[in-house]
C-alpha cells in the first residue's frame, strides 16, 4: 500500500562528504516554489500547509516559510521501489502531486540525515578526546574543532529539518493506492454495479420538487435568500416531519446492524479536516473556514467521527468500531450552478446521516461490501429506483482507495442524482489521524486507549477507515416527492417512514 510503513529513519552510517556542499544544494531545494494547491478538497490530498503566521492571515501574504502543522507517516521508501506504480495511480487520478520533487527531496533527505550523523559521531570523537590529562595546545586545538563541529551540526540540523518539512508537505499530496477493480478514467468510465428498480410510469404531467414544495407549502428559498443568501432554505410544515423521519429512520435502521449512534461537533480544527483528506483553505475549497481561528465547519460528519479516536491505540478485540453520526452539513459549493443543481438539490447547509468504521485492514474490503449493502437496502425499501456505481479512477478523492456511489431517479430533474457514496481509505487517513490498534487477543475490549498506554504486546498497526452516507437529508426528500407524487398533488409518504411521522401517509396540498 502507498501508505504503508512509518517514516524513514537513517541509520547513522558514516559520510566522507563535507557538510558544505550538502547545504548548498540543500539551500537551492528549500527555494524551489512548492506547486500550486488544488482547486477541489475532492481532487488531491490535503497537503496540510499553512503560512507561517497567525491563523487567518492571507496565504499569499508575507514571507513565512511554509510548515506542516502537522506529520503522516508516509513510507517514502516504498514510494521510492514502486515509483512507476505511483506515477501511473497520480496520473490516472488526475492528481498534481509531483512524485519527482518527492523522490528528489527524498534522496537528499537520505544524504543529509547521513552527513549530519557524521558529523555527531566526530563531535562526540572530539569530546571523548579530552576527557584524559592533555597538553594545553592539544586541548585548545580540539576544543576550536568542536565548536567548528557544532556550528557546523546547527547549521546542517536546521536545514535537515526545513528539508523534512518539505519533503513531507510535498508527499502528502499523493493520493491513496487504487483497488486493482478500479475503472481507469473520468466519471463516464465508471461502471454499473447494481440497478434496482424502474423509472415509474406517470399518466399525468409531472413537477419538479420545487413546484411541489411551493404548492405543498413545504419550503421558502426566497425567505432564506433574504436571511441567509442563496442556496439556502426553510423547511415547513410536513418537510419538517419528513427530515426528522429520514434521520430517525436511518439512525434506527443503521444501529440494528451494530452501529454506535452519535452526535458530532459541527465545528473541527483545520488539521482534522486536513488529515481526512480535504483542504479548507485552498482555492474553490468546499469547506467554510472561521476567520481569525484554526476551525471550520465540517461539510460531512466524516470529519469529526474520523477525529474521535485521533491519536489513539485501539484493542485489536474492539475492532471493528461501527459508528452512525447525525450533523449538520455546510459546503461552499464552489463553482456549482445550472439547473440541475437548483432547489434542493445542491445547498449550502443540510442534515445528513454517515456511516462510518474503523477496522483491522483485512476487513475493509468486506466492510465495504457492508456499506453498500446497508445504502442499497434502504433505498430500496424506500421504493426509489437507483444504480450504484463502481466510480472511476477520475472520479475518487484523495483518501478512497474504492467508491461505489448510488444515484437515484429524480424524474423532475430528469436525471439521475448522487444520493450516497461508501468509501475505503484504507490507512490513509488513520497514517493522519495517527490511529492504530495492537494486536493482543486477550487484553479487553477498549475504545479509548490512548497513544502509548496500550496494554498487550506486538506492534501497533494501522486501523482502516471507512465511510459511507445512510441518509443525506435534501436530496432523499427531493427523491420521495417527485417520484411518489401524484395526480393531485399529493405525494404518498414511503411506507417504513410513516411510523417516524404520527402515521402520516400522504402529504396533501394546502388550499387557501
Amino acid at each position: 500500500m502507498l501508505t504503508c510503513g512509518r517514516f524513514i529513519s537513517s541509520s547513522a552510517s558514516t559520510s566522507t562528504a563535507s557538510f558544505s556542499p550538502f547545504r548548498t544544494l540543500t539551500r537551492s531545494l528549500l527555494r524551489r516554489p512548492a506547486p500550486r494547491l488544488l482547486s477541489s478538497a475532492s481532487a488531491a490530498a490535503a497537503t496540510a500547509v499553512e503560512p507561517d503566521t497567525k491563523a487567518g492571515g492571507s496565504a499569499g501574504g508575507g514571507a513565512g516559510a511554509l510548515r506542516p502543522q502537522w506529520k503522516a507517516a508516509i513510507d517514502f521508501k516504498w514510494i521510492r521501489d514502486n515509483r512507476d506504480a505511483v506515477a501511473d495511480n497520480i496520473r490516472s487520478r488526475n492528481s498534481t502531486a509531483n512524485l519527482d520533487l518527492v523522490l528528489e527531496l527524498y534522496d537528499q533527505y537520505l544524504a543529509l540525515q547521513k552527513e549530519v550523523e557524521r558529523l555527531r559521531a566526530e563531535r562526540n570523537a572530539v569530546a571523548n578526546k579530552m576527557k584524559g590529562k592533555l597538553d594545553p595546545s592539544v586541548r585548545q586545538a580540539l576544543v576550536e574543532e568542536g565548536k567548528n563541529l557544532k556550528e557546523g551540526l546547527i547549521a546542517l540540523e536546521e536545514d535537515l529539518v526545513q528539508l523534512t518539512d518539505k519533503l513531507q508537505l510535498e508527499a502528502q499530496s499523493i493520493p491513496n493506492t487504487t483497488h486493482p477493480d478500479v475503472p481507469v478514467g473520468g466519471e463516464e468510465s465508471s461502471v454499473l454495479r447494481k440497478e434496482v428498480g424502474s423509472q415509474r410510469s406517470f399518466t399525468f404531467t409531472i413537477k419538479d420538487h420545487l413546484q411541489l414544495g411551493k404548492e405543498l407549502d413545504l419550503f421558502d428559498f426566497d425567505a432564506a435568500a433574504e436571511v441567509s443568501g442563496s442556496k439556502f432554505y426553510y423547511l415547513k410544515n410536513e418537510a419538517v416531519l419528513l427530515e426528522m423521519a429520514l434521520v430517525n429512520w436511518a439512525i434506527s435502521e443503521v444501529s440494528k446492524k451494530g452501529f454506535t449512534p452519535l452526535i458530532t461537533p459541527e465545528i473541527v480544527r483545520s488539521s482534522v479536516v486536513e488529515k481526512c483528506g480535504f483542504q479548507p483553505r485552498a482555492q474553490n475549497t468546499q469547506v467554510y473556514s472561521i476567520e481569525d481561528s484554526d476551525q471550520c465547519l465540517i461539510g460531512t460528519a466524516e470529519i469529526p467521527v474520523g477525529g474521535i479516536h485521533m491519536d489513539s491505540i485501539l484493542a485489536e478485540s474492539a475492532l471493528p468500531l461501527k459508528y452512525v453520526a447525525y450533523s449538520h452539513c455546510f459546503r461552499t459549493e464552489a463553482g456549482a450552478a445550472g439547473a440541475a443543481t437548483r432547489g434542493l438539490y445542491r445547498v449550502h447547509q443540510f442534515s445528513k446521516v454517515e456511516m462510518f468504521i474503523f477496522c483491522r485492514p483485512e476487513e475493509s474490503d468486506k466492510l465495504h461490501e457492508e456499506l453498500i449493502t446497508i445504502e442499497e437496502d434502504l433505498y430500496a425499501s424506500l421504493g426509489l429506483h437507483f444504480k450504484t456505481l463502481d466510480m472511476a479512477t477520475g472520479d475518487l478523492g484523495a483518501p478512497a482507495y474504492r467508491k461505489f456511489d448510488i444515484e437515484a431517479w429524480m424524474p423532475g430533474l430528469e436525471r439521475y442524482g448522487e444520493i450516497s457514496s461508501a468509501s475505503n481509505c484504507t490507512d490513509y487517513q488513520s497514517r493522519r489521524l495517527g490511529i492504530r490498534y495492537r494486536p493482543s487477543p486477550s487484553e479487553p475490549p477498549s475504545t479509548n486507549t490512548k497513544k502509548g498506554k496500550g496494554a498487550g504486546s506486538g506492534p501497533t498497526q494501522f486501523v482502516h477507515t471507512l465511510n459511507a452516507t445512510a441518509v443525506a437529508v435534501p436530496r432523499l426528500i427531493v427523491c420521495i416527492l417527485e417520484n411518489f407524487q401524484q395526480d393531485d398533488g399529493s405525494i404518498v409518504v414511503p411506507e417504513p417512514l410513516r411510523p417516524y411521522m404520527g402515521g402520516l401517509e400522504v402529504l396533501s396540498p394546502k388550499f387557501k
